[in-house]
């Protein structure tokens, strides 16, 4: 199988498993308090380049068949992509880093979506509280649970060496 066969495969899973995850806790991922646990994959860029494709098109087509506005779609799926970009970028750094830009990029652009694309009465102010604590229960809980898992796997399979 050539690299870019392997790329876009792992990139497609990664997406499927954002769609799915989104869809199986759909009731708690949308709207103005939300726990995306499908975020938990933004981690997934520490160890593969094609989790931040993949987690862009999963954000992306999860928004978009969940019934949100295209605004949501676009943005929210955007400031995923930004988030995963970054945390690639951190591969290096300690894990509970690499789980800080995803956080960042959705505590600063969803409540905006929130506000004018869905017309949310709340202040922003309050639903970056609210969207920064679902992504730090996501993406670092719930995302290092997942890189622990992953990386104990790793070395099991390959050694310490990278």
């Amino acid at each position: 199988m050539k690299t870019n066969t392997k790329f876009l495969a792992s990139a497609g899973i990664i997406a499927a498993v954002y769609i799915a995850l989104t869809f199986v806790f759909a009731p708690i991922s949308f709207g103005e308090v939300q726990l995306r646990v499908a975020e938990a994959l933004t981690i997934l860029p520490v160890f593969t380049p094609a989790a931040v494709p993949g987690l862009f098109v999963g954000c992306l087509l999860g928004n978009l068949l969940g019934g949100a506005v295209l605004p949501d779609v676009i943005f929210g799926s955007l400031a995923t992509l930004v988030g995963a970009y970054f945390t690639r970028k951190l591969r290096f750094a300690r894990p509970w880093m690499a789980t800080i830009p995803p956080v960042v990029a959705n505590t600063l652009v969803v409540p905006f979506v929130l506000k004018f694309a869905y017309g949310v009465d709340l202040p922003i102010p309050f639903m970056m509280l609210t969207v920064c604590a679902g992504e730090i229960l996501s993406c670092t809980v719930l995302g290092l649970v997942l890189y622990y898992g992953l990386e104990k796997r790793r070395t099991a399979v390959f050694g310490n060496a990278q």
